[in-house]
């Protein structure tokens, strides 16, 4: 599959998308800034999110309207309030996508309801995003695939049966490429949360479909580690710089951490290679330095090998070290002085 004229799949290098989400602290300037960066740092994308507090949630304070977790990195904040806060501006969404596009990346965004899709669709973005929390919300899916655009879904939370749900709904509606994410949704997560091992079983219960990693864990072991699972795409949430403050900033990775992310995955990808044993052309030379049989000590025409006079060595120009006991007890059928490496001429 393609987004924009991007190959995503297993022969190519990881797809890297930069979530700039809410940290762009309500500055456009800011905004722009960050798209800079990620294009320095190695971002293939740079990916918004598209709604406003009103087609998020309502303006109350009652139970389920405030987040009562103490352990949230947003612990006492209106839902609202917060989403006032995070959301990217509409009006700012062409300037930061004409940005990305002067660095040759791509653009696009998460929407949340139709009226986010049909803007974005406006915008011609080469591809939608489908937020963990929303991979339940069949209707939006529906509406998003009718696009017709490539589709990347975020699992987090998801059983087996909802994500089976949201890739029929998306496929049923047009979609026809499509990458889901393995997701753990709590910010930040932690490795031990993360399991990769996740991401070949989802690239066998979904034939066609393409998968990746939405990781909100620190630095890029986790990341590298899904490219060496078969994960195609990650996507990382990405600041300036984490003491600056923004909604995500505490787990979101800065410029030089991304261009790290860029260079780990695209090494873990390029590991990955074939199955193959044997000697590879880049270690012909190395196979000199293997042991093999060699005479450690003078002999005469004659003479009979022993322990005395043979030795498992360094370097490998004699016999492998299999056939020492093959050796020891025949004659040589000619002086060779100590250093002479053993083969099946030597014997008499």
């Amino acid at each position: 599959m393609k987004i924009g004229n991007r190959e995503i799949g297993l022969g190519h290098r990881p797809y890297l998308i930069a979530e700039m989400s809410g940290n762009h602290n309500q500055s456009l300037d800011r905004a722009l800034e960050i798209v800079d960066a990620a294009a320095r740092s190695g971002a293939d994308a740079i990916k918004l999110q598209t709604y406003t507090a009103d087609t998020m949630t309502l303006n109350i304070r009652a139970p389920g309207f405030v987040i009562e977790d103490e352990g949230s990195l947003w612990a006492g904040r209106q839902l609202y309030e917060l989403y006032q806060e995070a959301h990217t501006p509409w009006d700012w969404h062409k300037p930061i996508m004409e940005r990305a596009a002067s660095h040759g990346i791509h653009c696009f965004s998460s929407p949340f309801d139709d009226t986010a899709t049909d803007f974005l669709g406006s915008l011609d973005v080469p591809a939608f995003k489908i937020a963990s929390f929303e991979c339940t919300d069949l209707p939006l899916i529906r509406k998003v695939a009718a696009a017709g655009k490539p589709m990347i879904i975020s699992t987090g939370m998801a059983t087996l049966a909802e994500i089976d749900d949201a890739v029929r709904t998306a496929r049923q509606g047009g979609c026809k490429d499509i990458v889901l994410l393995k997701c753990t949704s709590t910010y930040p997560a932690t490795p031990e949360n993360t399991n990769v091992l996740t991401i070949p079983h989802l690239r066998q219960a979904f034939p066609g479909c393409e998968i990746g990693l939405s990781d909100h864990t620190m630095g890029c072991g986790a990341s590298a580690a899904a490219v060496a699972h078969g994960a195609v795409l990650i996507e990382k949430h990405f600041t300036l710089l984490r003491s600056d403050g923004g909604v995500d900033s505490s787990f979101s990775l800065e410029p030089e951490e991304f261009l790290q992310l860029r260079v780990e995955t695209e090494r873990a990808w390029q590991s990955l290679g074939v199955v193959r044993y044997g000697t590879q052309p880049a270690e012909e030379k190395s196979t000199a330095f293997r042991r093999s049989l060699y005479i450690s000590r003078d002999v005469k025409a004659g003479d009979v090998l022993s322990a005395e006079n043979v030795r498992i060595i360094r370097p490998g120009f004699g016999l492998p070290p299999k056939f020492y006991d093959v050796v020891v007890g025949k004659r040589v059928n000619r002086d060779a002085p100590m250093g002479t490496p053993i083969d099946w001429s030597l014997l008499g």
